[in-house]
């Protein structure tokens, strides 16, 4: 059974940089397509980041778009969201997503994943 276990939320302040870490288990990861999600209180989890199973290609939210980044680290069987220029609006509980059922690509609605984090919160203070 694959599990997900991310790392690295806190209290920031806007401007600020952070990364967040997702250590994959349980499964194959190469054959895994990983997504970042992110859901604030009051509001619908929506899509942040995807990386497919190579690596080779990526997706990224609108909002986030030019500020976040993501990468896959197969040899530590973990995938990386780095968090630039942080702003208050971003503060939301980041959760982790894989699914192994899949094509060589990039996926944004949570429907596609299988599997899920318990999620880490990350704050952006002003």
């Amino acid at each position: 059974q694959v599990q997900l276990v991310e790392s690295g939320g806190g209290l920031v302040q806007s401007g600020d940089s952070r990364s967040l870490s997702c250590v994959f288990s349980g499964g194959t990861f190469r054959t895994a397509t990983m997504g970042w999600f992110r859901q604030a209180p009051g509001k619908e989890r929506e899509f942040v980041a995807s990386i497919s199973r190579s690596g080779g290609s990526t997706d990224y939210g609108d909002l986030v778009k030019g500020r976040f980044t993501v990468v896959r680290d197969s040899a530590k069987n973990t995938v990386y969201l780095q968090m630039d220029s942080l702003k208050p609006e971003d503060t939301a509980v980041y959760y982790c997503a894989a699914t192994t059922y899949n094509e060589e690509g990039t996926y944004s609605l949570t429907s596609a994943y299988l599997y899920w984090g318990q999620g880490t919160q990350v704050t952006v203070s002003s």
